[in-house]
C-alpha cells in the first residue's frame, strides 16, 4: 500500500511516471489494475501502455464508486484522516523551525495505517502484504544516551509526533465512518423481472432544463443482476444508445398504479426528448469560443467546448442543445464575454 501525493493537473504521462517509479520498481509489472473511469486512466496512451505489458485494466461501473469499495473506502478514510492530521501541523517542526507540510509528513500517515489493525481481517496492512509488521519510530528506543545530536533529536520527537498524531486521526476517522455507514446503510433487494425506475441524474441527452426533468425514468425490467450492486436493465428504443447496466443506489422499485384509487393518472406519460450526442472524452470544463454557421438556410451558432484533462486535440464543435448540462456553461460563457 502506498499514499503517493498527486495534483489534479498532472496528465496520462505523469501518472504513469508516478506509477512505475513507486510501484512498478518495487512490485513489478501487475497483473491487473482496478480503477475508476478517470480520464487519465481510459487515455489512449494509458490504455495502450499497458496493453504492451499485458496488464489487465478493470474499470469500475460508472457512478458507482461501491464497485472497488475497498479502495473507495480507504480513499474516503485517507481524505478524512488527513484532514484531521493536517489541522496538527504546526506542531511539526525541526530544528529550524520549519514547519512541514501533509506531503512532507505523508509517509508517516502511511506506516500509520499500514500498522493500524484492519477491521476486516483482524491484521495489519504491512502483515498482510509482507508478513511482518515494521518497527515504529517508539520500538526499541535508546532513552539513556549521554550525547544526542540536538537536529537528531528534533528529527526523531518530530516524526515520533507525526506516527502518533496520525494513529489517533485514523482511531477517530475509521469510528466516524463506521458510524456513519450503521446508521444510513440498507441492503437492496432486487431480482431478474423486476420492474424499477432509473435515476435521470447521470443522463446528458435529455432536453429541457435540468431541474424540471422527472428525476426517474421508466419502468423498465432488470433482466441481470450484475453482482449485489449493480443491475441489467431492458431499455426502451430512445435510450438504445445508453448503457444499461445501472447501480442499484440510482433505482428504486417501481409500482403500478391502482387504476380504480387514481382513474385521471396517465397510464402511459410521454417519454423524455432525447437529444442525440455522440460520446463525450469527459465532462465539459468550459465553452471557450462561439461561432456562426449557414446550415439549411438558416443561422445556427456552435461552440467550441474544452472537456476536463484533456488537451487541445479533444476540443469539439457542438450545438447548443448537444453540450452536456449546457446551460450552466453557456450562461458562464456569455457572463464571460459581458466583462
Amino acid at each position: 500500500m502506498r499514499f503517493l501525493p498527486c495534483n489534479k493537473e498532472d496528465t496520462p504521462m505523469d501518472t504513469a511516471l508516478l506509477f512505475w517509479n513507486n510501484i512498478i520498481s518495487t512490485c513489478g509489472v501487475l497483473k491487473i489494475i482496478i480503477s475508476d473511469r478517470e480520464p487519465k486512466f481510459t487515455s489512449e496512451f494509458w490504455t495502450n501502455l499497458y496493453d504492451m505489458l499485458g496488464t489487465k485494466l478493470a474499470f469500475s461501473t460508472d457512478y458507482h464508486p461501491q464497485t472497488d469499495g475497498l479502495a473507495e473506502r480507504m480513499t474516503q478514510t485517507m481524505e478524512d484522516i488527513l484532514r484531521r492530521f493536517c489541522a496538527y501541523g504546526m506542531e511539526y517542526k525541526d530544528h529550524e523551525g520549519y514547519t512541514h507540510d501533509w506531503v512532507a509528513l505523508l509517509p508517516a500517515a502511511q506506516l500509520a495505517y499500514s500498522t493500524s489493525q484492519h477491521s476486516t481481517t483482524g491484521k495489519t496492512l504491512a502483515l498482510v502484504e509482507k508478513g511482518w509488521n515494521p518497527l515504529l519510530p517508539v520500538d526499541h528506543l535508546k532513552k539513556n544516551l549521554l550525547t544526542i545530536h540536538p537536529t537528531a533529536k528534533y528529527f526523531h520527537e518530530m516524526w515520533k509526533r507525526a506516527c502518533g498524531t496520525a494513529s489517533k486521526c485514523i482511531a477517530e476517522a475509521k469510528e466516524y465512518h463506521k458510524q456513519r455507514w450503521a446508521k444510513s446503510h440498507t441492503e437492496p433487494d432486487f431480482k431478474e423481472g423486476d420492474q424499477v425506475l432509473v435515476s435521470t441524474l447521470n443522463f446528458n441527452n435529455l432536453k429541457g432544463p435540468k431541474k424540471m426533468r422527472d428525476s426517474f425514468l421508466g419502468p423498465f425490467t432488470i433482466i441481470k443482476l450484475i453482482g449485489k450492486n449493480a443491475v441489467e436493465v431492458k431499455l426502451t428504443e430512445e435510450f438504445s444508445r445508453k448503457h444499461p447496466v445501472f447501480p442499484v443506489s440510482l433505482i428504486k422499485q417501481y409500482f403500478q398504479t391502482e387504476e380504480d384509487k387514481f382513474p385521471s393518472r396517465k397510464k402511459n406519460p410521454t417519454p423524455p426528448e432525447i437529444v442525440e450526442v455522440e460520446d463525450f472524452p469527459g465532462p465539459v470544463k468550459k465553452i471557450i469560443r462561439a461561432r456562426k454557421i449557414r446550415l439549411n438556410g438558416r443561422d445556427r451558432r456552435q461552440y467550441l467546448v474544452r472537456f476536463k484533462k484533456q488537451t487541445a486535440d479533444k476540443h469539439k464543435l457542438l450545438a447548443e442543445d448537444a453540450i452536456p448540462d449546457g446551460n450552466l456553461h453557456l450562461r458562464r460563457f456569455r457572463a464571460s464575454r459581458r466583462t
